[in-house]
């Protein structure tokens, strides 16, 4: 697990962004945080699964959720259906390369707020997280 805080603070009360990262890959991860270019403060929090991005949704309480589909121990499908359950007001945006119909009908279906494909372009992957906060 990883805790992030971009930005500091300038006093005074912040409204910092919590975006919640779950990938498998801490590289995916990494280079997610450095393509979201927005003008907030923000706080990133780390998964690198499922059953971990769940875990972490429950206690951070995060504005926005980037989860990847196929991970190890419990997918983002999976994850996704579970944070639904917890919070349905919760906004996931899904990431896959593979299996990308399939994928996306299951995740829709599961309560995804939005779907990206990977590699994704940096300015739609701002333009669709914009939509949301």
């Amino acid at each position: 697990m990883c805790y992030n805080i971009i930005s500091s603070l300038m006093g005074g009360v912040s409204n910092i962004l919590k975006i919640l990262i779950c990938d498998d890959s801490i590289t995916i991860r990494k280079k997610l945080q450095g393509a979201i270019n927005i003008d907030k403060e923000i706080e990133f929090i780390e998964a690198k699964n499922g059953q971990e991005a769940f875990e972490l949704y429950k206690e951070k309480k995060p504005n926005v959720v980037f989860m990847d589909i196929i991970m190890p121990e419990k997918d983002g499908i999976e994850a996704l259906t579970d944070i639904m359950n917890f919070d349905s007001e919760a906004i996931v945006i899904m990431l896959s390369s593979v299996g990308t119909k399939k994928n996306l009908k299951d995740a829709l279906q599961s309560g995804a707020s939005d779907f990206i494909q990977k590699p994704w372009d940096v300015k739609n992957l701002n333009t669709v997280l914009l939509k949301y906060i």
